[in-house]
């Protein structure tokens, strides 16, 4: 059988390429699925799609039309694909449910500490052989506040750096994590995080209710002088709001791996084209921003993860069993 692979990076093709060796053949596109690709997969029993991929119901529909019975999405978030209609269409669908935490983990210490110390503009200065300190000056991450929202896997890992750093821990979710309760981390109210968090990152997934978690009013009661960091999900911070902030001349820094408005953007080169999104192309002008393209999972270690589950989902598929990765089983 031949699988066929959307939204496919040039680096992550001959890893799929080499784990599919010996099972079946797969084809590889660099284009994302949407209504518009969607016909493309006609006559293909089994597709694999990225994160950015279109799933709604349309898409869905002309899938099945097509002859799809199963997609497998690499990625362990699934916001993008409208599960009740897959499940009408008699679609399976599988995820990837875990991978390196590290990557994500550490990603977001590197936008958190490229915007306190104000990496991307040192660079760029020193380009120029401009090497003045002016507006350079950071701050220690030794005993101020780290409020973590999130302490699941991803959250545990961005705990114990904190931890590494001396800083006292805060943490918000529906369940304490012990792991990071022993760490010294205290669970408080959202209120309380981000009234006393001098560093203020999300690791919680999307969903109907965490949509704008950072909201107008979360914004505001964050100190002046907070860093934000978001390499979870886009649609989790109201970016509208947050440059309304940003304009106000709040926030040491923020940085972002992601935003809510990213499909048909992030993953592509749109460099010469005009942006349409007016509230990205006001993001990314502010100086103590930094905006990267949903990168933090992007480590040959958690890659090789994702794609070794992907092809692991694909063979269950293909032999009838079901694992903790389906989202909707086979009919």
């Amino acid at each position: 059988m031949e699988i066929l692979a959307f939204g496919v990076q040039a680096d992550e093709q001959p890893l799929l390429e080499r784990a599919f060796a010996g099972h079946h053949e797969v084809r590889c596109l660099d284009v994302f699925l949407n209504e518009d690709t969607a016909p493309i997969a006609t006559g293909y029993e089994v597709i694999s799609t990225s994160v950015n991929a279109d799933l709604d119901g349309r898409v869905l529909e002309s899938l099945a039309a097509g002859g799809t019975r199963m997609i497998a999405q690499r990625s362990t978030g699934f916001n993008n694909i409208d599960l009740a209609a897959a499940e009408r269409l008699g679609l399976t669908v599988a995820r990837v449910s875990y991978y390196s935490p590290y990557s994500v983990a550490e990603f977001a210490w590197t936008l958190a500490m490229a915007v306190n110390r104000r990496v991307v503009r040192a660079s760029t200065r020193t380009r120029d052989f401009d090497f003045r300190l002016d507006g350079l000056m950071g701050r220690d991450m030794h005993g101020r506040t780290a409020g973590v929202l999130g302490t699941g896997k991803i959250g545990e890992a961005f705990t114990r750096i904190a931890h590494g750093f001396g800083m006292r821990l805060l943490g918000w979710d529906i369940a304490e994590n012990p792991a990071c309760a022993e760490l010294g981390m205290k669970y408080v109210p959202k209120e309380q995080l981000l009234a006393e968090s001098d560093l203020v990152t999300l690791h919680v997934p999307l969903m109907a209710e965490t949509r704008h978690l950072i909201d107008a009013a979360a914004l505001k009661s964050m100190k002046d002088d907070a860093i934000l960091v978001n390499s979870s999900r886009g649609g989790l911070i109201d970016t509208a709001a947050l440059v309304d902030e940003l304009r106000a001349g709040r926030f040491t820094g923020v940085g972002l791996d992601v935003y809510e408005a990213e499909a048909g953007l992030f993953f592509l080169d749109r460099s010469l084209q005009a942006i349409e999104d007016d509230t990205l192309a006001r993001l990314v002008t502010f100086p103590n921003v930094l905006v990267t393209s949903h990168q933090a999972y992007y480590t040959e270690d958690a890659v090789g993860q994702i794609i070794e589950t992907t092809v692991g989902n694909v063979l269950d598929y293909t032999a009838g069993r079901r694992s903790e990765n389906v989202l909707v089983p086979r009919s």
